[in-house]
């Protein structure tokens, strides 16, 4: 289960926990972001798979979460006899860092409409139920 806001809050935080805590991101998909940062060039799956020690379809589905999430790109090569591959490179920080502020920014408009939506909601039930004085 989640913590708290508040136990968050007191938490120490990594940038590599906003992977975590904005996009839901795993152990092994940041061991994957990781790997197509360090690579001087784009990534092949079966490349990824073999620096993080992981199955194919394991790592698969790690870089599927990164493209979801916006972390990487994908690109398409084409054999000259027919037939093509992927690779994969990651996604420009300052692009990533943009995009998070946003989300970020989102959230925090939902929170405040929540916000008052429970203080509309609670300042009307408590004014239903004073006591009216007496004389």
């Amino acid at each position: 289960m989640a913590n708290s806001m508040a136990e968050q809050l007191q938490q120490e935080m990594e940038c590599e926990g906003l992977l975590e805590c904005i996009h839901g991101l795993k152990q092994l998909d940041k061991e994957c972001f990781r790997v197509l940062v360090e690579s001087e060039e784009a990534l092949t799956i079966d490349e990824v798979a073999d620096q993080v020690d992981r199955e194919r379809s394991t790592a698969y589905r790690s870089i599927q979460r990164l493209l979801q999430s916006g972390f990487i790109q994908k690109e398409q090569i084409n054999y000259d006899q027919g037939g093509y591959y992927h690779v994969y490179y990651p996604t420009d920080p300052t692009q990533i860092a943009n995009d998070m502020q946003r989300m970020l920014n989102d959230w925090y408009a939902k929170m405040g409409q929540l916000i008052q939506e429970f203080e509309d909601k609670y300042e009307h039930a408590e004014a239903d139920t004073e006591i009216p004085a007496q004389s």
